[in-house]
């Protein structure tokens, strides 16, 4: 029953909220934000078992697919969207599968997250492999959708992680590892867009950046293999090779041109 739920339970603190002040009201969210910081803390060991899995299964060719419904589903396609920029990583090797398709980013497509077929059938026809790697995510940790990924995933011997709010979910028992961070109630009942999305949104940013960083994606606290896509980027671009390799910015901007922007590139150059 959805009473049972945890992401469904009442904030006994906030019974009150329609009738707070604005400042009174903005007050209340910033303060049970700080649970989602300290319930991700707690995590950290199951975050890094799966990072060593990720790592691994890009090490070896694989692919990483975030998979999810709603918020749960658009923090994992955002998520997945920024590694190639940031990282410079190839676009079809960390992707990001929502319920309802590319429609569901930006307006609620109704049923897909119950339609456990549409789950199985993205990732049939993403080719899902034995070397892959699928994280479900859902805050619940009972949506249809992202437990059909994972049994998907099971079917075809890919690695198997969960991310949600509950760990006593159906999520948390299908996953080799399970990443499930307890939140408590939300300042409005159910609304997992908050504290639990939060906390989501955390834990997929380090994955993402801790993976990029232990496959040499990253010197330093650099990022050497951004994709110069604008102005600023370049811009950037040409500071991370003045700075790395000690030259002016003057001949990092000369070699980064020479190199079509690449920062990488253009480092290696500097060094030779």
């Amino acid at each position: 029953m959805a009473k049972d739920l945890l992401t469904e339970q009442i904030l006994e603190s906030t019974r009150d909220l329609d009738q707070r002040s604005t400042g009174q009201v903005l007050a209340a969210i910033h303060e049970q934000d700080r649970y989602a910081i300290d319930a991700v803390g707690r995590v950290l060991p199951a975050v890094e078992e799966a990072a060593e899995i990720l790592t691994l299964v890009l090490k070896g060719g694989g692919r990483w697919f975030n998979v999810g419904a709603g918020t749960s589903g658009r923090m994992g396609v955002l998520d997945a969207s920024e590694v190639p920029p940031t990282f410079g990583y190839p676009p079809d090797r960390v992707q990001g599968v929502i319920a309802g398709g590319e429609i569901a980013l930006t307006r609620a497509v109704e049923g897909a997250e119950d339609d456990a077929g549409a789950a199985r059938a993205e990732l049939r026809a993403r080719d899902l492999m034995p070397g892959d790697a699928v994280v479900a995510l859902s805050a619940s940790g009972r949506t249809p959708y992202a437990l059909a990924a994972l049994h998907t995933a099971l079917d075809f011997g890919a690695r198997r992680i969960a991310i949600t709010c509950d760990p006593g979910s159906p999520l948390c028992a299908a996953a080799e590892v399970a990443i499930a961070p307890e939140v408590g109630p939300e300042v409005i009942a159910g609304s997992t867009r908050m504290k639990g999305g939060l906390a989501q949104k955390m834990v997929l940013h380090l994955l993402s950046t801790t993976v990029m960083v232990k496959l040499g994606r990253v010197e330093g606290n650099q990022m050497t293999n951004l994709m110069p896509a604008s102005s600023k980027l370049r811009r950037r671009a040409v500071r991370i090779v003045s700075a790395l390799a000690e030259i002016s910015e003057a001949d990092a901007a000369a070699l980064v041109e020479e190199c079509h922007g690449s920062a990488q590139e253009a480092l290696e150059r500097a060094r030779r």
